[in-house]
């Protein structure tokens, strides 16, 4: 399963934004099915894990505002091009196509099986570690550094899984996903257009 995610993600970005978003998030409720991992999305673990979502999530996009003072880190986002469509990209590709889906297939399905075959930490570390490497054709496509692009979304993948064993629920690594991805486009967006009316 591992393997699969990985190569599907070197091979996903040449599908249209729409059909991509649309294909992951059900490949994801396919593989959540598939394995039986349980989401935690009843109460009472849906509670706990909106509360530390909801603290991890603003934690981040409190960080992420705060690195827009940055002189190199606004020049990095005023060079970050926008998708086609902006409200596609901000209501469907992120919550959908990449949250959902990635949440669905590492943090539950991946984390799940996983964990049945090496154990709890065993089974952190594979989806931590698929995690990372599938944002091998990102980091590419972006320009950006592979390993540091790797070893960064392994880590985060690590505290992701860590939020979803702590709460017992998928909703606060989604949450807390939601928050950084959603945020950081936002702040990219409110960069570069400041930069392009800059005269």
């Amino acid at each position: 399963m591992a393997t699969a995610l990985v190569g599907w993600s070197l091979v996903s970005p040449r599908q249209p934004a729409v059909m991509r978003a649309t294909l992951q998030a059900a490949v994801g409720a396919m593989l959540v099915r598939a394995t039986g991992a349980p989401l935690g999305l009843g109460p009472p673990r849906l509670w706990a894990g909106v509360r530390l979502g909801s603290v991890a999530g603003a934690a981040a996009a409190s960080a992420i505002a705060a690195a827009t003072a940055v002189p190199l880190v606004r020049l990095a986002m005023a060079e970050v091009e926008p998708p086609a469509s902006v409200p596609g990209w901000l209501l469907l590709q992120i919550p959908v196509g990449t949250v959902w889906s990635e949440e669905a297939a590492f943090r539950a399905a991946l984390a799940t099986a996983g964990s049945s075959a090496f154990g709890p930490f065993g089974g952190r570390l594979l989806q931590a570690t698929a995690f990372g490497l599938s944002h091998i054709a990102d980091a590419r496509a972006t320009g950006e550094p592979v390993v540091a692009t790797v070893l960064v979304t392994g880590v985060a993948g690590w505290l992701f899984g860590w939020l979803a064993d702590r709460s017992g629920s998928v909703a606060a690594p989604m949450l807390a996903h939601l928050a950084i991805n959603e945020a950081s486009a936002i702040a990219a967006l409110t960069v570069r257009r400041s930069s392009i009316l800059r005269p």
